[in-house]
């Protein structure tokens, strides 16, 4: 196999735990977002339009519906003899196997693959991210600093600054201090999650940190390590769109983003186009009885009802005199007559009953994870069914065939979760 410039390495185990009862079925990178996507296109799209054609995802929580969608990486261009898309599980080695157990660690247990491309650079990705960006004019950037590591950043709020990893720079962009999460920010440039690192001096560093960290994490070891070493460490800023949207209340907002009439993120972009793996679909059909407002409708949706201001995933059916406010409707849920969301989010293939209500009542946040839930707003976990003729209030979490022997005289209280 021949040399590769460079190769792209995307994390994509994670649970996102934060996304409450939307990660309990699927990955936080196979989340869906903006209708027909899921969030992992974001990144994978980027490296086809960077010119990065080998790529290995790293799976480990729920990866069904990822690795179900990636394939072989058609889509994206990425079904490729000799470079393409590898989709990389822990495995068993010798006697033994391993969860990955850290970041870093996950690039560790793989540096045999890495090794087969023989790449001069290892672009770090994280699966959980949506922005577009270039990743050439980023290692253009590493190569002109004649870098060992390459930090993108983007200047946040100092009072925002306090949730991130932040990057203390000289006048150079030189990374001199690395916090994470600092209560009082020497500098408001926050770390993407996004790294290029040439590859001899980072195959090194995981190998001597795996001695040290069996949990070994690029944020907590291998760039303090860098640093510590005086490596050549610089700072990348990005100043285009780009969201975490990894919790509950920054996943809704984006999406309802994108129902404005000038969007802040461009999903029409001719000139970086977002891939994504779905079937050809029948267009969607509006009924003579619906009532569409500010939505943003996926192919092969039947509307029948109101929608208003939300985000519709392929193959929704909204049946007649049933009503979608501020909400996202994922694919292949099915709303029935005469049922009213708002400010909800409901996940893939659910069936809601007829003339139930979901997000009345008091704003109650959750009364055990208000952490997640508090804004509001209430999700809906895939694969669930939910009974006609029930109430659901806000700050919910509901999972599961549910019946109406699950409600409490019809009702599930605000800030209360349901998980059968």
């Amino acid at each position: 196999m021949g040399k590769t410039e460079m190769m792209a390495m995307l994390l994509a185990g994670g649970q996102g735990s934060r996304l409450g009862i939307l990660t309990k079925e699927i990955a936080k990178p196979a989340v869906m977002f903006g209708g027909k996507y899921r969030i992992i296109d974001f990144p994978l799209s980027n490296c086809i339009n960077s010119g990065v054609y080998t790529v290995g995802v790293l799976t480990q929580y729920e990866p069904l519906i990822l690795t179900k969608h990636i394939g072989i990486g058609t889509p994206w261009d990425l079904d490729r003899s000799n470079e393409g898309v590898t989709m990389l599980s822990p495995f068993v080695k010798g006697n033994q196997g391993e969860w990955y157990s850290g970041t870093a660690n996950a690039i560790y247990q793989n540096i045999r693959f890495i090794d087969s491309y023989d790449p001069e650079y290892v672009l770090i990705l994280s699966g959980d991210h949506v922005y577009k960006m270039d990743y050439s004019k980023m290692l253009d950037f590493h190569k002109e600093h004649n870098a060992d590591a390459t930090i993108a950043v983007m200047e946040v709020s100092y009072e925002d600054a306090k949730q991130f990893g932040i990057m203390n720079t000289d006048e150079t962009d030189k990374i001199i201090e690395f916090e994470e999460k600092p209560l009082v920010p020497k500098s408001n440039l926050a770390s993407m999650g996004i790294y290029i690192f040439s590859w001899a001096a980072l195959r090194q560093a995981l190998i001597v940190d795996h001695e040290k960290h069996e949990d070994s994490d690029f944020g907590k070891h291998i760039i303090p390590m860098f640093i510590e070493e005086e490596k050549e460490v610089f700072a990348y800023r990005f100043n285009d769109y780009w969201k975490d949207i990894g919790t509950i209340d920054a996943y809704w907002e984006a999406n309802i983003e994108l129902t404005h009439t000038l969007p802040e993120f461009n999903l029409y972009d001719e000139f970086w186009k977002i891939y994504t793996n779905i079937d050809h679909q029948p267009s969607q059909f509006i009924n003579d009885t619906a009532i569409v407002e500010k939505a943003l409708l996926s192919e092969g949706c039947e509307i029948s009802g109101k929608v208003y201001n939300s985000v519709i995933g392929p193959r929704v059916i909204i049946e007649e005199d049933a009503m979608i406010i501020n909400s996202i409707i994922m694919q292949d849920t099915i709303v029935k007559r005469g049922t009213v969301i708002e400010r909800g989010i409901v996940s893939e293939k659910c069936i809601i009953g007829e003339n139930t209500y979901i997000g009345q009542g008091e704003n109650t946040p959750h009364e055990t994870k208000s952490h997640i839930y508090h804004n509001g707003i209430t999700a809906i976990g895939a694969y669930t069914n939910i009974p006609e003729n029930v109430v659901i209030g806000k700050n919910c979490e509901v999972s599961g065939n549910t019946t109406k022997e699950h409600y409490q005289n019809g009702k599930l209280e605000s800030g209360r979760s349901l998980i059968v």
